[in-house]
């Protein structure tokens, strides 16, 4: 007998596994069904030729006290992995003929660095930290956005104080709006390290990104809160997560991919159909948490109603994401200089932005006396699905090429040291991660779609969930988690459960 404490969650990830691990320790019975073979989605790992390369995600914020993965550990009472913090998180190379930039998890030093390498913006600094300490404050008393009924600004209003009120003026604002408040806003060099930092972490320009998201992740790499580097790889997340079900005895149905997704009236239950091999397989619950990218729902969603057609349209309209290219590649250890961080940024003339994420010797992703290295930079999804097989073939050789000329030109590395390197595409990444056209990180972060205008994480359809990173406050493994304790909220809340807090 199925009880209302039955949920399917969709997908493996982080946001789908943390929902999963939190409702079943609360007593819920839980199916994961995930379509690869192993948990962790884009913060998950594979294994290539006795290197281990991290699929997306490299580094991990919200492990510290407090923080949103050590609260979530915390409650499922699992160990929280080991991880160095990063310092500095990252250095970034402008390629201007100035030294790089290093971001600096020590307050002080970071004020030294910034005011240095860009004088005459003390004020926007000092903006962008207050407010991304009432985000904190905000963020920490877990409340849910957008507002879809009375719960939802019940819990807001516990969370929202006097100093969130005076920020939240600013909700339609971007990034350059406080540039310009502050007359910050001719400093080019200013305003390039700002487009290569948000792009990362807002998907969007300094034009577009929200004021009240961009202030947030740019102070995330300080103290209390900082970036970590996990010892042998993200996979560990994803481990742990798993091990929390497994003691709950909740179900990991991998190997299955949702076919199609559907509400029976009579029954009452969601009826969801997945295909593991050439078998259907049926799964029944009350509620449903779909944590992949929301557009994703069209291709599975089963719904004749006028209900449906006005949701497809919403999602329709949904800006569009970014795609990437990433080169995992190894390297003799000698072979590069010391960067001074585990992550460099630089600009390419030919390519643009580029995100090194470099291993650590002795962390379990190469053999000793080799490294990783792992280089991203953003793609049109459409620039790659309509090509025939010869063409995507020679496209991607090219951009392998040119990928690891720039990194050859600019660490001084010669051809010869690399020991290893593939391409993956947006193809690449759609079929591993399942997520439509292979788009990485969730929603760009402009002011349309943020916070209270966001895509709420409550559907139109009763039991009917979304969390991970294009639902409230957004991504990496912090804010996919936070998502996923938002929706855990919301579905005890809807049994009449109301006090759960963490």
């Amino acid at each position: 007998m199925i009880d209302n404490k039955n949920v399917v969650v969709i997908g493996a990830g982080i946001a789908g596994l943390t929902s999963a691990a939190i409702l079943s320790k609360l007593g819920f019975s839980v199916s994961v069904i995930e379509s690869h073979k192993q948990a962790g989605g884009c913060a998950g790992t594979f294994k290539r030729k006795g290197y281990v390369f991290d699929v997306g995600a490299t580094q991990v914020a919200g492990i510290e006290k407090g923080g949103i993965h050590e609260r979530i550990f915390k409650f499922l009472q699992i160990d929280i992995p080991d991880a160095t913090i990063l310092d500095p998180s990252c250095v970034v190379d402008l390629d201007d003929g100035n030294n790089p930039i290093s971001i600096w998890y020590d307050k002080s030093k970071w004020m030294s660095e910034r005011e240095s390498q860009f004088p005459g913006s003390k004020r926007f600094w000092q903006l962008c930290s207050l407010i991304h300490e009432s985000n904190w404050q905000f963020a920490n008393k877990n409340p849910v956005l957008p507002l879809r009924n009375f719960w939802d600004f019940s819990q807001f209003s516990k969370a929202i104080n006097f100093r969130n009120i005076l920020t939240g003026i600013l909700l339609k604002s971007t990034m350059f709006d406080l540039l310009r408040i502050c007359g910050a806003d001719r400093d080019e060099r200013l305003i390039n390290f700002l487009n290569l930092q948000l792009k990362l972490y807002s998907q969007e320009s300094v034009y577009k990104t929200a004021a009240l998201y961009g202030c947030t992740v740019l102070q995330m790499s300080q103290k209390p809160h900082g970036l970590w580097h996990l010892k042998e790889s993200m996979q560990v997340l994803s481990s742990s997560l798993e091990k929390s079900l497994r003691a709950t005895n909740a179900k990991i149905c991998f190997n299955q991919k949702v076919n199609s997704l559907e509400f029976d009236p009579k029954s009452r239950l969601w009826k969801i159909i997945s295909l593991k091999g050439k078998k259907l397989i049926d799964h029944y619950a009350h509620d449903v948490v779909y944590s992949p990218p929301p557009q994703g729902l069209l291709n599975i969603l089963v719904d004749k109603t006028d209900n449906y057609l006005r949701y497809k349209k919403r999602l329709e309209e949904l800006p569009e994401p970014s795609g990437a290219l990433v080169l995992y590649s190894a390297l003799k250890s000698e072979s590069l200089q010391m960067v001074g961080s585990n992550h460099y940024q630089f600009v390419s003339k030919d390519l643009g932005s580029l995100f090194l994420s470099f291993s650590n010797d002795g962390d379990g992703r190469a053999p000793n006396g080799e490294i990783t290295l792992i280089a991203s930079m953003f793609t049109s999804t459409k620039d790659w699905f309509d090509l025939a097989k010869d063409q995507y073939v020679l496209k991607k050789n090219e951009y392998l090429q040119r990928i690891s000329k720039a990194i050859e030109d600019k660490f001084k590395i010669s051809p010869h040291n690399w020991t290893h390197r593939e391409l993956s595409t947006p193809l690449s990444f759609e079929r591993w991660t399942n997520r439509p056209k292979g788009i990485v990180g969730g929603l760009g972060q402009n002011p349309d779609v943020f916070g209270v205008f966001g895509l709420s994480s409550r559907t139109p359809f009763k039991g009917l969930w979304l969390c991970g990173d294009s639902i409230y406050p957004g991504e990496g493994t912090a804010g996919v988690s936070q998502s996923a304790l938002m929706v855990s909220k919301q579905i005890l809340a809807s049994k009449g459960i109301n006090n759960f807090n963490l």
